[in-house]
């Protein structure tokens, strides 16, 4: 199960990190973003330095406010964000037409909560990829947990350069992950590289919608505060997205911006407007709450020096994604179906 508690995420921080190393972790993280005068391309070339502290730092604030499953999803009126999540889980799942025994990659696959569902719920074998240690290692244990470590399992290594070979797999897909990618085209032709003929990638991706204007302080402002709360290199548009897959090989099934007609708003979660007590670690007055806790755990010495300033930029983060959801011009969920051609 998911660690939920105060004591688990104060022992969380850090993630591999030496705690006494913590705060200096920080440091070089926020000074990687724009949002503190970091440069675009100091980030795609120190990526996996800048994704690795951020995931180390930021994994157990994801967990103790979501669960195992770090993502937004489309809702329905009526449907609590756990049932929501799970659907968008399972929407992936059918898309690429997932049946049993299929062997199935996870591209970025967090601490493997979607991997976990998708597996369960097409009876399929999924292996999680993940450049993150200490997500892999927390992974592993609740994959135990669920008594999937059998047929699922976790393989750490970039995903601009897989340890897999050509045309392994019957299906990829990725959850909110490439975004991390330096360079999309060079993420997506890997991700075709492992993929059999024939066979489908899936994705959600972060982008920035046409309603954003690179010459608005205000967009601008927004976007950097997504950058930094989230270990972006840098937020492409859909467009770009849509380029790069096909420049990378594929052919587009179909692709959408499922935020568009969402019946419930996917930032909802977040909004300082709204409450909730199924979610209420996520609200605003939740989200309060967890800094408060942290900043006495870090005063009394139970979480270490620094832990403080992590909730603050994903505080800030927060705030970035409801502004951006809210104006339209940032979406966590452009969706696109693509195959990879039978010859080529």
């Amino acid at each position: 199960m998911s660690k939920s508690g105060a004591l688990d995420l104060a022992s969380g921080l850090g993630g591999k990190i030496d705690k006494e190393g913590v705060k200096s972790a920080v440091d070089e993280y926020e000074k990687y973003h724009g949002y503190y005068g970091g440069k675009e391309e100091a980030r795609k070339s120190n990526y996996t330095d800048m994704v690795n502290k951020y995931y180390d730092l930021a994994t157990s604030f994801y967990e103790y406010g979501w669960g195992e499953s770090f993502h937004f999803a489309h809702r329905w009126n009526g449907e609590s964000l756990r049932e929501s999540i799970k659907r968008h889980e399972h929407f992936l799942a059918l898309q690429l037409g997932l049946k049993p025994g299929m062997k199935v990659l996870d591209v970025g696959c967090g601490i493997g909560g979607p991997l976990r569902e998708i597996a369960r719920f097409s009876s399929t074998s999924v292996t999680g990829l993940n450049n993150n240690e200490y997500q892999i290692t927390r992974g592993k244990e609740l994959n135990r947990l669920a008594g999937i470590s059998g047929t699922c399992d976790f393989v750490k290594a970039d995903f601009m350069k897989m340890p897999f070979d050509d045309n392994t797999f019957d299906a990829v897909y990725a959850i909110e992950a490439t975004c991390h990618a330096p360079d999309p085209v060079g993420c997506y032709k890997e991700i075709y590289r492992v993929l059999k003929p024939g066979q489908c990638f899936a994705v959600y991706e972060w982008c920035i919608t046409d309603h954003y204007d690179p010459n608005n302080a205000t967009h601008k402002r927004i976007k950097d505060e997504i950058e930094l709360g989230n270990g972006l290199p840098d937020i492409r548009s859909t467009r770009q997205c849509l380029q790069a897959v096909k420049d990378a090989g594929f052919e587009v099934v179909w692709d959408k911006d499922l935020a568009e007609d969402s019946p419930l708003p996917w930032y909802l979660p977040l909004d300082p407007s709204r409450f909730s007590l199924s979610s209420f670690r996520l609200t605003s007055v939740g989200r309060m709450i967890t800094r408060t806790m942290v900043k006495a755990l870090e005063y009394v010495g139970l979480a270490p020096q620094g832990s403080e300033r992590v909730s603050n930029f994903l505080e800030k983060a927060a705030e970035g994604l409801v502004e951006g959801g809210k104006k339209e011009i940032f979406t966590p969920m452009y969706f696109f179906l693509a195959q990879k051609p039978v010859s080529e």
